[in-house]
C-alpha cells in the first residue's frame, strides 16, 4: 500500500561566508536547522492525513532506499540539487521516474535544461523570450566574442557568474567586472574554487531586480517581489552576492520589511512584460507545479530574463522570512503549511491521484 510521503532534500556541509567564493560550493543547499525545521512542517502536514513521512537525503545510499519502497511511497517531494555534475538537478526526478514513484516539480528533462543558464537563454530565445547576449568561459583564455568585447570597449561592465549555479554563488563584487583580465581572473576563479564550473559572461544590467513565484498547473503568478536596492552597503553595487543573501540580510535581522519589496510597485506596463517573460518561460520549458524565475531591468526599465529557480529556496518563516517563494506565498495568503500542501495537491492532480484516499 502506498501510505508514505517522501521528503527528498540535499544538506548543506559548508555555509557561505560572503566574498569568499570557496565557501560557495553548498550555497545551492540547506543548513541542517532549516531541513529540521521542514521536517516538522511535513510531519504536521500529512501526518494527520494519514500518511507516514520519510525524510531522504538525495545522496548515494538513497537510490537503494527508494527502490526498496517504490511501492510504498505515494509521492516523493523533490527538493533536491543532486549530486555532482552541470546536470545534477535532473538526477533524482530521473531515479523518482525510474522506480515508478510520482514526484512534485519538473521532469529531468526540464531540470537538466534550466540548471545550464545558457541552454536555457538559447531555447527561451526561439519563444520570443528577452535574453541578454552572452558567452560561457571556462578557461578565461577563450577569445571574447565581438559584441561583449565591444560593451567594455565603451567603458561598461560586463557581469560573469557560474553557468551551472544558484543561490548566487559565484556572485561576489568581483562579478562586475571592466577589463579582460578582471573578467579573466574572475573565469579562473569560479573554476579552481567551484568544482570546475564554468561562467556565463553577459552585460552588467543596472536596473531594478524581480523575482516571480508561479504556482499550479496551468500556473498562477504570486505577487511579485523586488530587491530593496537602496538598503545595499554604502558603495555596494546592484546585485544580489552570495554577500546579501547569506550576510547582509542576516545581519537585518532576517527582516522582509527591510530587503524585499512585495508586491513590488511596478506601473502596468512593466508588470505586462515580466509576466510575458514568466509565462512564456513557464511553457517554453516545459515547467511543472512550481518555480521561481529571475528577471532585471536595465537603466531604461527594461526587463530581461536572468534565470529559473527550480526547485526554489523555501526556508521556512521561523528560519528566515526573506526567502522568496515562501514570502510570495504569505503575500497571496498562503500560509507556509498551505504552500506545501498546495504543491503536493497540484503535483497529485498531474498524475490524478488525490490526497484524501
Amino acid at each position: 500500500m502506498r501510505n508514505k510521503i517522501a521528503f527528498l532534500y540535499n544538506e548543506r556541509k559548508i555555509k557561505p561566508s560572503g566574498e569568499d567564493m570557496s565557501t560557495h560550493v553548498d550555497a545551492d543547499l540547506d543548513d541542517p536547522e532549516t531541513i529540521a525545521a521542514m521536517k516538522k512542517h511535513f510531519a504536521e502536514i500529512f501526518e494527520p492525513r494519514g500518511f507516514e513521512v520519510l525524510y531522504i537525503e538525495a545522496n548515494k545510499d538513497a537510490v537503494n532506499l527508494l527502490h526498496k519502497l517504490r511501492n510504498e511511497i505515494y509521492i516523493a517531494f523533490n527538493y533536491t540539487e543532486g549530486l555532482t555534475g552541470n546536470d545534477r538537478e535532473a538526477q533524482f526526478p530521473a531515479i523518482l521516474e525510474n522506480q515508478g514513484i510520482p514526484y512534485t516539480g519538473s521532469t529531468p528533462k526540464t531540470q537538466a535544461i534550466i540548471l545550464d543558464k545558457a541552454l536555457t537563454k538559447r531555447i527561451l530565445k526561439t519563444y520570443g523570450v528577452r535574453t541578454l547576449p552572452y558567452q560561457v568561459l571556462t578557461t578565461g583564455n577563450e577569445r571574447l566574442n565581438e559584441d561583449l568585447e565591444d560593451i567594455m570597449y565603451h567603458g561598461n561592465a560586463l557581469f560573469v557568474k557560474p553557468n551551472s549555479q544558484g543561490s548566487s554563488a559565484g556572485v561576489t563584487i568581483s562579478s562586475i567586472v571592466y577589463s579582460k583580465e578582471q573578467l579573466r581572473k574572475q573565469v579562473r576563479d569560479i573554476y579552481t574554487k567551484l568544482n570546475g564550473s564554468s561562467s556565463i559572461v553577459e552585460p552588467f544590467l543596472e536596473g531594478r531586480e524581480f523575482t516571480v513565484a508561479m504556482l499550479g498547473n496551468p500556473p498562477m503568478i504570486l505577487p511579485i517581489i523586488e530587491t530593496n536596492y537602496d538598503l545595499l552597503p554604502l558603495g555596494y553595487p546592484r546585485i544580489e552576492s552570495a554577500f546579501i543573501k547569506w550576510v547582509a540580510e542576516a545581519e537585518k535581522g532576517s527582516s522582509t520589511s527591510q530587503s524585499l519589496i512585495c508586491p513590488a510597485e511596478l506601473d502596468g506596463v512593466l508588470e505586462r512584460e515580466i509576466k510575458d517573460i514568466c509565462y512564456k518561460t513557464w511553457h517554453g520549458l516545459e515547467i511543472l507545479d512550481w518555480c521561481r524565475i529571475d528577471i532585471k531591468c536595465d537603466k531604461n526599465n527594461i526587463p530581461y530574463f536572468l534565470e529559473v529557480n527550480s526547485p526554489a529556496g523555501l526556508m521556512p518563516p521561523e528560519i528566515d522570512d526573506t526567502s522568496r517563494f515562501p514570502h510570495a506565498a504569505r503575500k497571496s495568503g498562503l500560509t507556509y503549511d498551505s504552500l506545501l500542501l498546495t504543491i503536493v495537491k497540484t503535483s497529485l492532480q498531474r498524475y490524478g491521484l488525490p490526497l484524501d484516499r
